[in-house]
């Protein structure tokens, strides 16, 4: 099992403040997804960047890359085309 992350790149700037209604509903899907890959064990940590570049960005574990590439285009924010998913390996430190 790997570590990887994908990046939701918005398509403008201050997009959390600006979100329209229909960007809202799918950031509505968007939250109960990571909630079930969170209790599947599947997601580690997720959030936006705060700041006029609103990142947002998921840590989570899979098999491979295909595997991870599911989870990812599985994303309402991605599959709906409101955000660009960017998925890389990662390599998580873990303390304690």
């Amino acid at each position: 099992m790997a570590e990887w992350v994908y990046l939701l790149h918005p398509p403008r700037e201050n997009f959390i403040a600006t979100l329209s209604e229909s960007e809202r509903e799918v950031f509505g899907r968007h939250a109960q997804y990571q909630a079930e890959l969170l209790e599947a064990g599947t997601l580690l940590l997720s959030g936006p960047t705060f700041g006029p570049e609103n990142t947002g960005i998921c840590v989570f574990t899979a098999d491979d890359e295909a595997a991870a590439r599911a989870v990812m285009e599985a994303d309402p924010a991605v599959s709906s085309g409101v955000m660009r998913g960017d998925l890389r390996l990662m390599g998580v430190l873990r303390g304690r």
